[in-house]
């Protein structure tokens, strides 16, 4: 059964988006199996990997009204082995209409259910907020990865996350676990990065991969050509370091690259 993992952050401005893209990207670039759900209203994960989400006719919202299921709606991606459950902007209007529905927190989860076993992982990218949409995303989930930007703030937003991460274990999903934590835009050049990193060190210890995302103009440039920054350009530091982070998920050796497999020049040229 493949694992199901939820990136979560309610505070916006943290990668999450960015990270849900290349984390996925860089699983199935190891040769394992992996959907990304995009649950987020925003749909940057489905344009990230080059789909119009403009033109997506059938998408996760229909999944949450239990309209289809859920392997009616994958699109292939560039990417091996990397298949998209895509968003549009109907989502905006599911926390609405599921207000009254019997279960409305389980119903990704349901969804699921009968494509699990086809996959190694599902990453799930959730919206920037607290509402149903992250609920469902967080009670489908068997772990959650919180990334955390070397900001000011950091703290108090992953303190109202970890608030309802709590409520979500203790009342709705009581097998959920932090998978892990991971540090995004740091500029080591700040007093302030270094000081974020100590902070979110001290408070969730071993929880914290070692691999560090830096502040990187190619991770920026990346989804405007709706491309993984592996197939945009896989030489420069954010996509190593997503390379190394992915390394950490998997718990392979820092080294370890002999199953990666990237795109040929033909492709990322395009």
């Amino acid at each position: 059964m493949g694992k199901v993992i939820t990136i979560c952050n309610q505070k916006g401005g943290t990668g999450k988006t960015t990270s849900a893209v290349n984390i996925a990207t860089y699983v199935a670039l190891k040769g394992k199996k992996v959907l990304l759900v995009d649950l987020d209203p925003q749909a940057n994960a489905t344009s990230g990997l080059g789909v119009d989400k403009h033109r997506v006719a059938k998408s996760t919202y229909h999944i949450l009204l239990e309209e289809i299921n859920i392997n009616e709606i994958f699109q292939t991606t560039q990417v091996e082995n990397l298949i998209l459950a895509p968003a549009n902007l109907d989502l905006t209007g599911a926390e609405i209409e599921l207000v009254g529905a019997l279960a409305r927190e389980f119903r990704l989860k349901k969804s699921l259910a009968s494509i699990i076993d086809t996959f190694d992982f599902v990453f799930i990218d959730s919206p920037p907020s607290l509402g149903l949409l992250t609920i469902n995303a967080i009670c489908a989930a068997d772990s959650i990865l919180i990334p955390v930007q070397c900001e000011f703030y950091a703290l108090e937003g992953v303190t109202q996350l970890m608030n309802t991460f709590n409520l979500v274990k203790s009342n709705l999903n009581p097998k959920l676990e932090i998978e892990g934590v991971f540090l995004t835009m740091a500029d080591f050049r700040t007093n302030l990065s270094r000081e974020v990193i100590q902070e979110i060190r001290a408070y969730f210890k071993d929880k914290v991969y070692e691999t560090i995302i830096p502040r990187n103009i190619r991770l920026g440039e990346a989804p405007s050509f709706g491309k993984p920054v592996a197939f945009y350009d896989k030489d420069s530091i954010g996509a190593k370091t997503y390379a190394e982070l992915a390394n950490e998920i998997l718990r392979l050796p820092p080294t370890e690259e002999k199953e990666a497999v990237y795109p040929s020049e033909e492709i990322t040229q395009k």
